[in-house]
C-alpha cells in the first residue's frame, strides 16, 4: 500500500498558516507529499522545501483571477495537487494548510485504509472534525461548523475537489466512504486578530469577488473574535504535539461566554433538538456512507 499526500497553499506566513504542522502531522502515513504553491508575497515556497525534501515534491502555479467567486479557486488549486500525484500511490490523503492530524490517530488512519485498500467499492475515508476558535482553548459548538468531511481518496484523477474544496466528487456524484475513527483538528480561526483580519479579507476576494484594494483597506482593521460566534465549548483534550510550539506562542486574550447562543430562532430550536438528541436535522452531507 503506497500513499501520497496532497495540499495547495498560497501566502502562508503573511496569513500565519499552520501549513507546516498541517504537512507533517500526516506525514508519518505519507510515501511521499505534493504541495501545490501558489504565486505568494512571502516566502512560502522556501517554507515548504524545508518541511521534508525528501519526500515532498512542489508544484508552482498561479491562482486563477477567473475563479474568484464561491471559492472556486480553491478547489482548482486542489485539483492541480492531486493531478501531480504519480499513479503508483494507491490512496491520497488530503489535508489543508490549516488542518491537523493528532499524532494519536495515525495507526487508526492507517488500518483504515488498509482494511479497505482492496474494497474497490469505498472511494473516500470520511473523518470527524474539531474546529477551533478565538484560541486553542474552545471549539464551535453549532450547525454553522462541518462535522464530517473526506481527507483520503483513492487515486483516481477522476475524483474532483468540489466547489470550494471542502470535499470531493467523482462525475458530479458523492463519493461512497467509510467513517474513520479519527478529528480532524481545524485551526483556521486561530490566529492574531490581526493576521485573522488579513486572511479573512483575503478569502473574500475568492468568494464574493471584492477587488485587491478593498481587501487591503479592510485587513488594516482586527478581527474581533467576540462579535462572530454562535456558541462555542471549552476544548478539554489535548492538542497534537505538532502544535505544542506554536501554541505557546499565543499572544492575544480571547475569553468568550460561554453561554451566549447567538443565533436566529430556527437555528436555535435546531441547535437545542441537536443537544439534546445528538441528531443534526437537515444536515448538508457531501457524502455516501457505506459499511
Amino acid at each position: 500500500m503506497k500513499v501520497c499526500g496532497f495540499t495547495f497553499i498560497r501566502n502562508a506566513v503573511k496569513f500565519d498558516f499552520p501549513v507546516v504542522e498541517a504537512i507533517s502531522s500526516v506525514l508519518p502515513l505519507c510515501d511521499h507529499f505534493v504541495v501545490a504553491v501558489g504565486e505568494s508575497d512571502d516566502n512560502t515556497r522556501e517554507l515548504i522545501e524545508a518541511v521534508a525534501p525528501e519526500k515532498i515534491s512542489i508544484v508552482d502555479t498561479i491562482w486563477n483571477e477567473d475563479l474568484k467567486e464561491g471559492g472556486r479557486v480553491y478547489a482548482d488549486e486542489t485539483n492541480k495537487a492531486l493531478d501531480a500525484v504519480p499513479d503508483e500511490y494507491d490512496w491520497c490523503f488530503y489535508i489543508q494548510g490549516d488542518e491537523v492530524l493528532h499524532e494519536k490517530y495515525l495507526p487508526v488512519v492507517k488500518q483504515a485504509m488498509a482494511e479497505n485498500l482492496e474494497r474497490k467499492a469505498v472511494e473516500g475515508l470520511l473523518f470527524d472534525y474539531r474546529h477551533f476558535y478565538g484560541s486553542y482553548d474552545f471549539v464551535g459548538d453549532c450547525r454553522h461548523w462541518y462535522r464530517k468531511e473526506i481527507r483520503v481518496i483513492r487515486n483516481d484523477k477522476s475524483i474532483r475537489s468540489y466547489k470550494d474544496a471542502q470535499g470531493f466528487r467523482k462525475a458530479g456524484q458523492k463519493l461512497k466512504v467509510v467513517q474513520v475513527a479519527a478529528e480532524i483538528y481545524h485551526y483556521g480561526w486561530v490566529r492574531h486578530p490581526r493576521e485573522m483580519q488579513q486572511k479573512v479579507e483575503a478569502v473574500k476576494e475568492f468568494y464574493s469577488g471584492i477587488s485587491e484594494e478593498q481587501a487591503a483597506n479592510k485587513a488594516l482593521e482586527e478581527f474581533d473574535y467576540a462579535a462572530e460566534y454562535d456558541a462555542l465549548t471549552r476544548f478539554e483534550g489535548s492538542h497534537p504535539k505538532i502544535m505544542q510550539q506554536r501554541i505557546k506562542r499565543l499572544n492575544w486574550n480571547f475569553q468568550p461566554d460561554l453561554k451566549k447562543v447567538n443565533m436566529k430562532l430556527k437555528y436555535r430550536l435546531l441547535y437545542w433538538i441537536e443537544k439534546r438528541t445528538g441528531v443534526r436535522l437537515f444536515e448538508y452531507r457531501n457524502y455516501r456512507l457505506t459499511e
